[in-house]
Protein backbone atom coordinates (compact mmCIF):
# COMPACT_ATOMS: atom_id res chain seq x y z
CA UNK A 1 0.00 0.00 0.00
CA UNK A 2 1.41 3.38 -0.98
CA UNK A 3 2.00 6.08 1.62
CA UNK A 4 -0.72 8.65 2.30
CA UNK A 5 0.56 12.06 1.23
CA UNK A 6 0.02 14.80 3.81
CA UNK A 7 -0.71 18.17 2.20
CA UNK A 8 -2.65 20.02 4.91
CA UNK A 9 -5.56 20.46 2.53
CA UNK A 10 -7.29 17.17 1.82
CA UNK A 11 -7.05 14.76 4.73
CA UNK A 12 -10.22 12.65 5.04
CA UNK A 13 -11.94 10.79 7.84
CA UNK A 14 -11.25 7.49 6.07
CA UNK A 15 -7.53 8.32 5.88
CA UNK A 16 -7.48 9.18 9.57
CA UNK A 17 -8.92 5.76 10.38
CA UNK A 18 -6.44 4.04 8.02
CA UNK A 19 -3.46 5.78 9.61
CA UNK A 20 -4.57 5.69 13.23
CA UNK A 21 -6.09 2.20 13.30
CA UNK A 22 -4.63 0.51 10.24
CA UNK A 23 -1.12 1.96 10.70
CA UNK A 24 -0.91 3.20 7.12
CA UNK A 25 2.32 5.13 6.50
CA UNK A 26 2.46 8.83 5.69
CA UNK A 27 4.85 11.21 3.93
CA UNK A 28 4.93 14.96 3.48
CA UNK A 29 4.07 16.50 0.13
CA UNK A 30 6.90 18.51 -1.43
CA UNK A 31 4.70 21.61 -1.44
CA UNK A 32 4.06 21.08 2.28
CA UNK A 33 7.78 20.95 3.00
CA UNK A 34 8.29 24.23 1.18
CA UNK A 35 5.42 25.82 3.12
CA UNK A 36 7.09 24.83 6.39
CA UNK A 37 10.49 26.19 5.33
CA UNK A 38 9.11 29.53 4.20
CA UNK A 39 7.03 29.94 7.36
CA UNK A 40 10.04 29.14 9.53
CA UNK A 41 12.11 31.85 7.87
CA UNK A 42 9.57 34.43 8.99
CA UNK A 43 9.90 33.30 12.61
CA UNK A 44 13.70 33.39 12.45
CA UNK A 45 13.52 36.94 11.07
CA UNK A 46 11.09 38.08 13.77
CA UNK A 47 13.38 36.74 16.48
CA UNK A 48 16.48 38.29 14.91
CA UNK A 49 14.72 41.64 14.63
CA UNK A 50 13.44 41.34 18.23
CA UNK A 51 9.86 42.07 17.14
CA UNK A 52 7.25 41.65 19.89
CA UNK A 53 5.08 38.72 18.81
CA UNK A 54 3.01 36.62 21.20
CA UNK A 55 4.60 33.31 22.17
CA UNK A 56 7.72 33.98 20.12
CA UNK A 57 9.24 36.89 21.98
CA UNK A 58 6.71 37.09 24.84
CA UNK A 59 5.45 34.81 27.58
CA UNK A 60 2.14 32.97 27.41
CA UNK A 61 -1.39 33.69 28.61
CA UNK A 62 -1.26 36.23 31.42
CA UNK A 63 2.50 36.54 30.79
CA UNK A 64 1.91 37.82 27.25
CA UNK A 65 3.15 41.24 28.38
CA UNK A 66 6.54 39.83 29.45
CA UNK A 67 9.10 40.25 26.66
CA UNK A 68 11.54 37.37 26.17
CA UNK A 69 15.09 37.97 24.94
CA UNK A 70 16.54 36.10 21.96
CA UNK A 71 18.81 33.95 24.12
CA UNK A 72 15.82 32.82 26.21
CA UNK A 73 13.70 31.60 23.29
CA UNK A 74 14.70 27.92 23.53
CA UNK A 75 14.14 27.81 27.30
CA UNK A 76 10.75 29.49 26.79
CA UNK A 77 9.57 26.79 24.38
CA UNK A 78 10.83 23.85 26.46
CA UNK A 79 9.36 25.30 29.64
CA UNK A 80 6.03 25.72 27.86
CA UNK A 81 5.88 22.00 27.12
CA UNK A 82 7.13 20.59 30.42
CA UNK A 83 4.92 22.82 32.58
CA UNK A 84 1.82 22.29 30.45
CA UNK A 85 2.08 18.47 30.44
CA UNK A 86 -0.18 18.06 33.47
CA UNK A 87 -2.90 15.78 32.13
CA UNK A 88 -4.91 13.42 34.29
CA UNK A 89 -6.68 10.08 34.08
CA UNK A 90 -6.18 7.08 31.84
CA UNK A 91 -4.25 7.51 28.61
CA UNK A 92 -5.97 8.07 25.31
CA UNK A 93 -6.21 4.86 23.30
CA UNK A 94 -3.45 4.31 20.76
CA UNK A 95 -5.63 5.25 17.79
CA UNK A 96 -6.65 8.58 19.35
CA UNK A 97 -3.06 9.36 20.42
CA UNK A 98 -1.84 8.64 16.88
CA UNK A 99 -4.65 10.83 15.56
CA UNK A 100 -3.54 13.71 17.76
CA UNK A 101 -0.07 13.60 16.19
CA UNK A 102 -1.40 13.10 12.66
CA UNK A 103 -3.77 16.05 12.88
CA UNK A 104 -1.04 18.24 14.36
CA UNK A 105 1.21 17.34 11.43
CA UNK A 106 -1.57 18.19 8.98
CA UNK A 107 -2.00 21.56 10.69
CA UNK A 108 1.73 22.35 10.65
CA UNK A 109 2.33 21.51 7.00
CA UNK A 110 0.00 24.28 5.88
CA UNK A 111 2.86 26.68 6.61
CA UNK A 112 1.30 29.08 9.09
CA UNK A 113 3.03 27.88 12.26
CA UNK A 114 6.71 28.70 11.90
CA UNK A 115 7.97 25.28 12.94
CA UNK A 116 11.16 23.70 11.55
CA UNK A 117 10.89 20.97 8.93
CA UNK A 118 13.07 18.60 10.98
CA UNK A 119 10.66 18.89 13.91
CA UNK A 120 7.69 17.91 11.75
CA UNK A 121 9.71 15.07 10.22
CA UNK A 122 10.36 13.74 13.73
CA UNK A 123 6.60 13.46 14.20
CA UNK A 124 6.21 11.72 10.85
CA UNK A 125 8.90 9.22 11.84
CA UNK A 126 7.19 8.56 15.16
CA UNK A 127 3.88 7.81 13.42
CA UNK A 128 5.48 5.59 10.79
CA UNK A 129 7.66 3.69 13.26
CA UNK A 130 5.00 3.25 15.91
CA UNK A 131 6.17 5.48 18.76
CA UNK A 132 2.99 6.66 20.48
CA UNK A 133 3.10 9.17 23.30
CA UNK A 134 1.39 8.40 26.60
CA UNK A 135 -1.26 11.14 26.62
CA UNK A 136 -3.64 11.38 29.61
CA UNK A 137 -7.17 11.88 28.33
CA UNK A 138 -8.27 14.48 30.90
CA UNK A 139 -7.08 17.99 31.65
CA UNK A 140 -7.95 20.06 28.59
CA UNK A 141 -10.32 23.02 28.66
CA UNK A 142 -10.56 22.97 24.88
CA UNK A 143 -9.41 26.55 24.42
CA UNK A 144 -5.91 27.91 24.05
CA UNK A 145 -5.96 24.59 22.30
CA UNK A 146 -5.63 21.20 23.94
CA UNK A 147 -2.62 22.39 25.88
CA UNK A 148 -2.11 19.53 28.32
CA UNK A 149 -2.69 16.60 25.93
CA UNK A 150 -0.60 18.15 23.15
CA UNK A 151 2.23 18.87 25.59
CA UNK A 152 2.28 15.20 26.58
CA UNK A 153 2.43 14.39 22.85
CA UNK A 154 5.62 16.46 22.56
CA UNK A 155 7.50 15.09 25.58
CA UNK A 156 8.94 11.95 23.89
CA UNK A 157 10.24 14.14 21.06
CA UNK A 158 12.40 15.83 23.70
CA UNK A 159 13.44 12.55 25.30
CA UNK A 160 10.99 13.10 28.15
CA UNK A 161 7.65 11.66 29.25
CA UNK A 162 6.45 8.17 28.38
CA UNK A 163 5.64 6.46 25.10
CA UNK A 164 4.49 3.11 23.76
CA UNK A 165 6.70 1.17 21.37
CA UNK A 166 5.95 -2.35 20.16
CA UNK A 167 3.31 -2.79 22.85
CA UNK A 168 5.51 -1.68 25.75
CA UNK A 169 5.23 1.52 27.78
CA UNK A 170 8.71 3.04 28.04
CA UNK A 171 10.41 6.27 29.05
CA UNK A 172 10.18 8.62 26.08
CA UNK A 173 13.93 8.66 25.46
CA UNK A 174 14.07 4.85 25.41
CA UNK A 175 11.11 4.53 23.04
CA UNK A 176 12.74 6.97 20.62
CA UNK A 177 16.08 5.18 20.88
CA UNK A 178 14.59 1.76 20.16
CA UNK A 179 12.77 3.15 17.13
CA UNK A 180 15.96 4.83 15.90
CA UNK A 181 14.51 8.36 16.01
CA UNK A 182 16.77 11.16 17.33
CA UNK A 183 15.25 13.42 19.98
CA UNK A 184 15.17 17.16 19.35
CA UNK A 185 15.59 20.52 21.05
CA UNK A 186 12.83 23.04 20.48
CA UNK A 187 13.60 26.40 18.91
CA UNK A 188 11.67 29.68 18.88
CA UNK A 189 7.88 29.33 18.46
CA UNK A 190 8.03 25.52 18.23
CA UNK A 191 6.57 24.64 21.61
CA UNK A 192 3.60 26.84 20.92
CA UNK A 193 3.31 25.50 17.37
CA UNK A 194 3.05 22.00 18.82
CA UNK A 195 0.71 22.41 21.78
CA UNK A 196 -1.68 25.19 20.75
CA UNK A 197 -4.52 23.67 18.74
CA UNK A 198 -7.65 21.52 18.77
CA UNK A 199 -6.06 18.23 17.78
CA UNK A 200 -6.86 16.19 20.91
CA UNK A 201 -10.57 16.93 20.76
CA UNK A 202 -10.60 16.59 16.98
CA UNK A 203 -8.81 13.23 17.02
CA UNK A 204 -11.09 11.76 19.68
CA UNK A 205 -14.16 13.25 18.02
CA UNK A 206 -13.17 12.25 14.49
CA UNK A 207 -12.76 8.60 15.43
CA UNK A 208 -16.04 8.68 17.34
CA UNK A 209 -17.62 10.19 14.22
CA UNK A 210 -16.12 7.48 12.01
CA UNK A 211 -17.68 4.86 14.27
CA UNK A 212 -20.98 6.71 14.40
CA UNK A 213 -21.26 6.75 10.61
CA UNK A 214 -20.88 2.99 10.57
CA UNK A 215 -23.38 2.62 13.41
CA UNK A 216 -25.93 4.46 11.25
CA UNK A 217 -25.71 1.56 8.82
CA UNK A 218 -25.83 -1.08 11.55
CA UNK A 219 -28.89 0.55 13.12
CA UNK A 220 -30.79 0.23 9.84
CA UNK A 221 -29.74 -3.44 9.53
CA UNK A 222 -30.88 -4.23 13.08
CA UNK A 223 -34.11 -2.34 12.49
CA UNK A 224 -34.80 -4.34 9.34
CA UNK A 225 -34.29 -7.60 11.25
CA UNK A 226 -36.87 -6.40 13.77
CA UNK A 227 -39.29 -5.71 10.91
CA UNK A 228 -38.83 -9.37 9.97
CA UNK A 229 -39.29 -10.62 13.54
CA UNK A 230 -42.39 -8.48 14.19
CA UNK A 231 -44.15 -8.90 10.81
CA UNK A 232 -43.57 -5.18 10.38
CA UNK A 233 -45.89 -3.10 8.21
CA UNK A 234 -43.80 -1.82 5.29
CA UNK A 235 -46.37 0.72 4.09
CA UNK A 236 -44.72 3.17 6.51
CA UNK A 237 -41.60 2.96 4.31
CA UNK A 238 -43.42 4.00 1.12
CA UNK A 239 -41.41 6.74 -0.57
CA UNK A 240 -44.52 8.90 -0.91
CA UNK A 241 -44.72 9.23 2.87
CA UNK A 242 -41.17 10.56 3.02
CA UNK A 243 -41.24 12.62 -0.15
CA UNK A 244 -43.73 14.97 1.50
CA UNK A 245 -41.34 15.53 4.42
CA UNK A 246 -38.03 15.34 2.59
CA UNK A 247 -35.40 15.40 5.31
CA UNK A 248 -32.42 13.70 3.66
CA UNK A 249 -31.70 11.29 6.50
CA UNK A 250 -35.33 10.23 6.69
CA UNK A 251 -35.43 9.58 2.95
CA UNK A 252 -32.17 7.61 3.11
CA UNK A 253 -33.37 5.44 5.99
CA UNK A 254 -36.62 4.52 4.27
CA UNK A 255 -34.72 3.59 1.10
CA UNK A 256 -32.24 1.53 3.12
CA UNK A 257 -34.97 -0.44 4.87
CA UNK A 258 -36.78 -1.22 1.62
CA UNK A 259 -33.53 -2.47 0.07
CA UNK A 260 -32.70 -4.59 3.11
CA UNK A 261 -36.21 -6.08 3.20
CA UNK A 262 -36.57 -6.65 -0.55
CA UNK A 263 -38.03 -10.12 -1.11
CA UNK A 264 -39.10 -10.65 2.49
CA UNK A 265 -42.09 -12.90 3.13
CA UNK A 266 -42.22 -12.03 6.82
CA UNK A 267 -43.15 -8.37 6.54
CA UNK A 268 -46.79 -7.37 6.03
CA UNK A 269 -48.93 -4.69 4.45
CA UNK A 270 -51.25 -2.31 6.19
CA UNK A 271 -54.31 -4.15 7.56
CA UNK A 272 -53.09 -7.71 6.95
CA UNK A 273 -52.23 -8.28 10.62
CA UNK A 274 -52.39 -4.78 12.06
CA UNK A 275 -52.96 -1.30 10.70
CA UNK A 276 -49.77 0.20 12.11
CA UNK A 277 -46.69 -0.64 14.16
CA UNK A 278 -45.39 1.01 17.29
CA UNK A 279 -43.17 4.04 16.81
CA UNK A 280 -39.89 2.16 17.20
CA UNK A 281 -40.60 0.42 13.88
CA UNK A 282 -43.02 2.74 12.12
CA UNK A 283 -41.08 5.92 12.89
CA UNK A 284 -37.60 4.49 12.49
CA UNK A 285 -36.99 6.42 9.23
CA UNK A 286 -37.75 9.63 11.09
CA UNK A 287 -35.71 8.65 14.18
CA UNK A 288 -32.69 7.14 12.43
CA UNK A 289 -32.93 9.84 9.78
CA UNK A 290 -32.66 12.65 12.30
CA UNK A 291 -29.50 11.04 13.68
CA UNK A 292 -28.14 10.78 10.15
CA UNK A 293 -28.72 14.49 9.61
CA UNK A 294 -27.12 15.38 12.95
CA UNK A 295 -24.07 13.19 12.38
CA UNK A 296 -23.58 14.50 8.86
CA UNK A 297 -23.64 18.06 10.19
CA UNK A 298 -20.75 17.01 12.44
CA UNK A 299 -18.98 15.40 9.48
CA UNK A 300 -19.12 18.67 7.55
CA UNK A 301 -17.59 20.53 10.51
CA UNK A 302 -14.89 17.91 11.08
CA UNK A 303 -13.88 17.98 7.42
CA UNK A 304 -13.23 21.70 7.83
CA UNK A 305 -11.39 21.37 11.14
CA UNK A 306 -8.97 18.58 10.22
CA UNK A 307 -7.63 20.68 7.33
CA UNK A 308 -7.55 24.02 9.15
CA UNK A 309 -4.96 26.12 10.97
CA UNK A 310 -5.65 26.18 14.72
CA UNK A 311 -2.33 27.71 15.76
CA UNK A 312 -1.55 30.97 17.55
CA UNK A 313 -0.01 33.25 16.56
CA UNK A 314 -0.59 32.57 12.89
CA UNK A 315 2.40 33.34 10.65
CA UNK A 316 1.60 35.01 7.33
CA UNK A 317 4.72 34.88 5.18
CA UNK A 318 3.44 37.30 2.51
CA UNK A 319 3.85 40.32 4.79
CA UNK A 320 5.96 38.63 7.51
CA UNK A 321 3.22 39.08 10.09
CA UNK A 322 2.51 37.06 13.20
CA UNK A 323 -1.09 37.69 14.20
CA UNK A 324 -2.44 36.56 17.56
CA UNK A 325 -6.00 35.34 17.10
CA UNK A 326 -8.28 32.65 18.45
CA UNK A 327 -8.31 29.73 16.02
CA UNK A 328 -7.26 27.44 18.86
CA UNK A 329 -10.67 27.90 20.48
CA UNK A 330 -12.58 24.63 20.34
CA UNK A 331 -16.13 25.98 20.29
CA UNK A 332 -16.94 24.80 16.73
CA UNK A 333 -15.89 21.28 17.68
CA UNK A 334 -17.36 21.40 21.18
CA UNK A 335 -20.88 22.08 19.92
CA UNK A 336 -20.43 19.55 17.10
CA UNK A 337 -19.25 16.73 19.36
CA UNK A 338 -22.01 17.39 21.87
CA UNK A 339 -24.43 17.07 18.93
CA UNK A 340 -22.64 13.90 17.80
CA UNK A 341 -23.14 12.33 21.22
CA UNK A 342 -26.83 13.16 21.23
CA UNK A 343 -27.35 11.98 17.65
CA UNK A 344 -25.67 8.62 18.11
CA UNK A 345 -27.26 8.05 21.55
CA UNK A 346 -30.70 8.09 19.94
CA UNK A 347 -29.79 5.04 17.86
CA UNK A 348 -29.48 3.04 21.08
CA UNK A 349 -32.57 4.64 22.64
CA UNK A 350 -34.82 3.33 19.89
CA UNK A 351 -32.88 0.05 19.57
CA UNK A 352 -33.54 -0.77 23.23
CA UNK A 353 -37.24 -0.13 22.66
CA UNK A 354 -37.26 -2.59 19.76
CA UNK A 355 -35.53 -5.16 21.98
CA UNK A 356 -38.22 -4.60 24.62
CA UNK A 357 -40.99 -5.11 22.08
CA UNK A 358 -39.49 -8.45 21.09
CA UNK A 359 -38.98 -9.85 24.60
CA UNK A 360 -42.09 -8.47 26.33
CA UNK A 361 -45.18 -10.63 25.67
CA UNK A 362 -47.40 -7.64 26.43
CA UNK A 363 -46.09 -6.04 23.23
CA UNK A 364 -46.03 -9.03 20.85
CA UNK A 365 -47.39 -12.50 20.32
CA UNK A 366 -43.94 -14.05 20.75
CA UNK A 367 -43.10 -16.19 23.81
CA UNK A 368 -41.99 -14.21 26.85
CA UNK A 369 -38.30 -13.32 26.65
CA UNK A 370 -38.04 -15.40 23.47
CA UNK A 371 -37.52 -18.70 25.28
CA UNK A 372 -39.52 -21.86 24.57
CA UNK A 373 -39.04 -22.93 28.20
CA UNK A 374 -40.17 -19.93 30.20
CA UNK A 375 -39.86 -20.37 33.93
CA UNK A 376 -36.92 -22.70 34.17
CA UNK A 377 -35.26 -20.58 31.48
CA UNK A 378 -34.95 -16.77 31.48
CA UNK A 379 -34.09 -16.46 27.81
CA UNK A 380 -33.28 -12.87 26.83
CA UNK A 381 -34.82 -11.23 29.90
CA UNK A 382 -31.62 -9.68 31.22
CA UNK A 383 -30.34 -8.69 27.79
CA UNK A 384 -32.96 -5.97 27.86
CA UNK A 385 -31.80 -4.95 31.35
CA UNK A 386 -28.25 -4.53 30.11
CA UNK A 387 -29.39 -2.56 27.07
CA UNK A 388 -31.50 -0.33 29.30
CA UNK A 389 -28.51 0.32 31.58
CA UNK A 390 -26.34 1.36 28.65
CA UNK A 391 -29.05 3.59 27.24
CA UNK A 392 -29.52 5.22 30.64
CA UNK A 393 -25.77 5.80 30.95
CA UNK A 394 -25.80 7.44 27.53
CA UNK A 395 -28.48 9.84 28.70
CA UNK A 396 -26.10 11.04 31.39
CA UNK A 397 -23.14 11.21 28.98
CA UNK A 398 -25.18 13.12 26.38
CA UNK A 399 -25.49 16.14 28.69
CA UNK A 400 -23.60 18.83 26.75
CA UNK A 401 -20.11 19.77 27.89
CA UNK A 402 -20.03 22.94 25.80
CA UNK A 403 -22.55 24.79 27.96
CA UNK A 404 -19.92 25.05 30.69
CA UNK A 405 -16.94 27.39 30.90
CA UNK A 406 -14.38 28.18 33.61
CA UNK A 407 -12.00 31.16 33.21
CA UNK A 408 -8.28 30.37 33.25
CA UNK A 409 -4.88 32.12 33.13
CA UNK A 410 -5.90 34.78 35.62
CA UNK A 411 -8.94 35.72 33.54
CA UNK A 412 -7.04 36.27 30.29
CA UNK A 413 -8.69 33.14 28.91
CA UNK A 414 -12.17 33.87 30.18
CA UNK A 415 -14.25 31.55 28.00
CA UNK A 416 -13.32 27.98 27.17
CA UNK A 417 -15.09 25.30 25.13
CA UNK A 418 -14.75 22.02 27.04
CA UNK A 419 -14.67 20.45 23.56
CA UNK A 420 -12.29 17.66 24.52
CA UNK A 421 -14.74 16.45 27.15
CA UNK A 422 -17.50 16.55 24.53
CA UNK A 423 -15.39 14.47 22.13
CA UNK A 424 -14.46 11.89 24.76
CA UNK A 425 -18.09 11.54 25.82
CA UNK A 426 -19.20 11.04 22.23
CA UNK A 427 -16.71 8.18 21.92
CA UNK A 428 -18.03 6.51 25.08
CA UNK A 429 -21.60 6.90 23.88
CA UNK A 430 -20.72 5.30 20.53
CA UNK A 431 -19.22 2.28 22.30
CA UNK A 432 -22.39 1.83 24.34
CA UNK A 433 -24.53 2.17 21.21
CA UNK A 434 -22.48 -0.52 19.47
CA UNK A 435 -23.16 -2.90 22.35
CA UNK A 436 -26.90 -2.23 22.34
CA UNK A 437 -27.10 -2.75 18.56
CA UNK A 438 -25.20 -6.03 18.98
CA UNK A 439 -27.88 -7.12 21.44
CA UNK A 440 -30.62 -6.11 19.02
CA UNK A 441 -29.06 -8.18 16.23
CA UNK A 442 -28.99 -11.24 18.46
CA UNK A 443 -32.50 -10.77 19.85
CA UNK A 444 -34.04 -10.03 16.45
CA UNK A 445 -32.59 -13.22 14.97
CA UNK A 446 -34.11 -15.19 17.87
CA UNK A 447 -37.43 -13.48 17.26
CA UNK A 448 -37.32 -14.49 13.58
CA UNK A 449 -36.70 -18.11 14.54
CA UNK A 450 -39.47 -18.18 17.14
CA UNK A 451 -41.89 -16.47 14.79
CA UNK A 452 -41.24 -19.03 12.06
CA UNK A 453 -39.15 -17.72 9.21
CA UNK A 454 -41.12 -17.61 5.95
CA UNK A 455 -38.27 -16.04 4.00
CA UNK A 456 -36.01 -13.08 4.68
CA UNK A 457 -35.14 -10.12 2.50
CA UNK A 458 -31.87 -9.85 0.60
CA UNK A 459 -30.11 -7.75 3.21
CA UNK A 460 -31.68 -9.28 6.28
CA UNK A 461 -30.82 -12.77 5.08
CA UNK A 462 -27.13 -11.83 4.85
CA UNK A 463 -27.21 -10.29 8.33
CA UNK A 464 -29.06 -13.26 9.80
CA UNK A 465 -26.63 -15.73 8.23
CA UNK A 466 -23.60 -13.92 9.62
CA UNK A 467 -25.08 -13.82 13.13
CA UNK A 468 -26.07 -17.49 12.94
CA UNK A 469 -22.59 -18.39 11.75
CA UNK A 470 -21.59 -18.39 15.41
CA UNK A 471 -24.70 -17.59 17.47
CA UNK A 472 -27.09 -20.55 17.53
CA UNK A 473 -30.81 -20.22 18.15
CA UNK A 474 -31.39 -20.22 21.90
CA UNK A 475 -33.29 -23.25 23.14
CA UNK A 476 -32.07 -23.92 26.67
CA UNK A 477 -30.38 -21.10 28.54
CA UNK A 478 -26.64 -20.59 28.02
CA UNK A 479 -24.06 -17.91 28.63
CA UNK A 480 -25.03 -15.06 26.35
CA UNK A 481 -22.17 -12.59 26.75
CA UNK A 482 -20.06 -14.49 24.20
CA UNK A 483 -22.87 -14.29 21.66
CA UNK A 484 -23.18 -10.55 22.25
CA UNK A 485 -19.40 -10.20 21.98
CA UNK A 486 -19.50 -11.89 18.56
CA UNK A 487 -22.32 -9.63 17.35
CA UNK A 488 -20.34 -6.62 18.55
CA UNK A 489 -17.22 -7.91 16.83
CA UNK A 490 -18.92 -8.18 13.43
CA UNK A 491 -20.09 -4.60 13.87
CA UNK A 492 -16.67 -3.32 14.88
CA UNK A 493 -14.64 -5.14 12.23
CA UNK A 494 -17.03 -4.13 9.45
CA UNK A 495 -17.91 -7.66 8.36
CA UNK A 496 -21.64 -7.18 8.99
CA UNK A 497 -21.87 -4.10 6.79
CA UNK A 498 -19.69 -5.74 4.14
CA UNK A 499 -21.85 -8.89 3.97
CA UNK A 500 -25.09 -6.95 3.78
CA UNK A 501 -23.89 -4.44 1.19
CA UNK A 502 -22.62 -7.27 -1.02
CA UNK A 503 -26.02 -8.95 -0.76
CA UNK A 504 -28.07 -5.88 -1.69
CA UNK A 505 -25.56 -4.76 -4.31
CA UNK A 506 -25.21 -1.20 -3.06
CA UNK A 507 -23.93 0.78 -0.11
CA UNK A 508 -26.25 1.45 2.80
CA UNK A 509 -26.87 5.18 2.73
CA UNK A 510 -25.75 7.41 5.61
CA UNK A 511 -27.06 10.74 4.27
Amino acid sequence: MSNIIITGKDLTLEQIAAICRGHAKIELAEEAKQNIIESRKVVDDLVAEEKVVYGITTGFGKFSDVVISQDQCKALQKNLIITHAVGAGNPFSEDIARGIMLLRINNLVKGFSGIRLETVQTMVDMLNKGVTAFIPEKGSLGASGDLAPLSHMVLPMLGLGMAYYEGELLPGAEAMKRAGIPTIELSAKEGLALNNGTQAMTSAGSLALYDALNLLKVADIADALCFEAQNGVVDALDHRVHDVRPHSGQLATARNLLKLLEGSKNTTRQGEIRVQDAYSLRCSPQIHGASKDAINYVLDKVNIEINSVTDNPIIFKEDRAGISGGNFHGQPMALSFDFLGIGVAELANVSERRIERLVNPAYSDLPAFLTPHGGVCSGFMIVQYSAAALVSENKVLAHPASVDSIPSSAGQEDHVSMGTIAARKAGEIAKNVRRVLAMELMVACQGIDMRGNKGLGKGTQAAYDLVRKQVATLDDDRELYGDINYCEEIIENGSLIKAVEEAIGTAIETR
